[in-house]
């Protein structure tokens, strides 16, 4: 069986949205509020987000059914098995709206990637998860400079009974791991387990249009490499979950350290 087959391009293909030809809005304001795939697909899954949450929470029941059930739920989860576990119940229901807006904003977020017509998570690109590892780290700082003000870089950087020349070791280290490595490997895992999905999924479905339309003796290997793909799809149903848990379990956990920083 013959067809007509387009090898995927490393652009528009594996990275859509990228190039600057397809931005919308280009000449406004010289291009600062440009908009390419990727940021109207984060603007989209942004809308679904509020609007089910106001649905859900418009006019809530004693006894919740429907969307408002759903959404509770969702809330409870977070609030239980996150934040509370992590913080405490006092902690915990003060760093819950911040912690429930970054676990369900990366969870509808990395829903697109498997939408069609979507097919990328916002978070394949550093962008995204560059601005929610700020609102952590933001977190992180607030919660530690609001309990011991000024000495919270202290507590958070030296530790107590080392000989005083390890200071001038340990004390970079620290620092280095508390303030840079932790939003930096927060926005790194993120993005790299989004683009790494992406990037799978679209070898797999192009290997598929390649076998089936391309080489006639090959056709059947094309069944295989689309067995893989939805497989793969499936696959990336749990990292979906798995990647908004971990990054809010993360937050939660550098909220903890900063709240117990004199504790080094």
């Amino acid at each position: 069986m013959k067809g007509t087959f387009h090898a995927p391009q490393l652009g528009p293909e594996f990275f859509p949205g990228h190039t600057f030809d397809q931005f919308i809005g280009e000449d406004f304001a010289n291009g600062w509020f440009a908009l390419d795939r990727i940021m109207l697909v984060r603007l989209f899954m942004a809308a679904v987000l509020v609007v089910l949450f106001v649905i859900a929470f418009r006019k809530p029941k004693l006894v919740p059914k429907g969307l408002q059930n759903i959404g509770e739920l969702g809330v409870d989860f977070v609030r239980i098995h996150i934040a509370e576990d992590t913080l405490g119940k006092k902690e915990g229901r003060r760093f819950l709206p911040v912690i429930a807006t970054i676990f369900f904003t990366i969870l509808f977020m990395n829903v697109a990637t498997i939408i069609p017509g979507l097919n990328i998570s916002p978070n394949a690109r550093i962008g995204m998860p560059i601005v929610l590892a700020v609102v952590a780290y933001i977190a992180m700082i607030y919660a530690g400079v609001q309990r011991y003000g000024v000495a919270f870089f202290k507590h958070s950087t030296v530790i107590p009974g080392l000989p005083f020349a390890l200071h001038f070791l340990v004390v970079p280290i620290e620092f280095f791991s508390t303030f840079i490595l932790r939003p930096v490997t927060l926005a790194l895992r993120l993005m790299a387990n989004f683009l790494a999905g992406h990037i799978i999924l679209v070898l797999l479905y192009s290997a598929t249009n390649f076998f089936f339309w391309q080489i006639s003796a090959w056709t059947s290997v094309s069944g295989l490499t689309l067995i893989a793909a939805l497989l793969f799809t499936l696959y990336e149903l749990i990292i979906i979950f798995l990647q908004a848990y971990i990054f809010a379990l993360l937050t939660a956990v550098y909220i903890e350290l900063s709240l117990h920083a004199d504790a080094h």
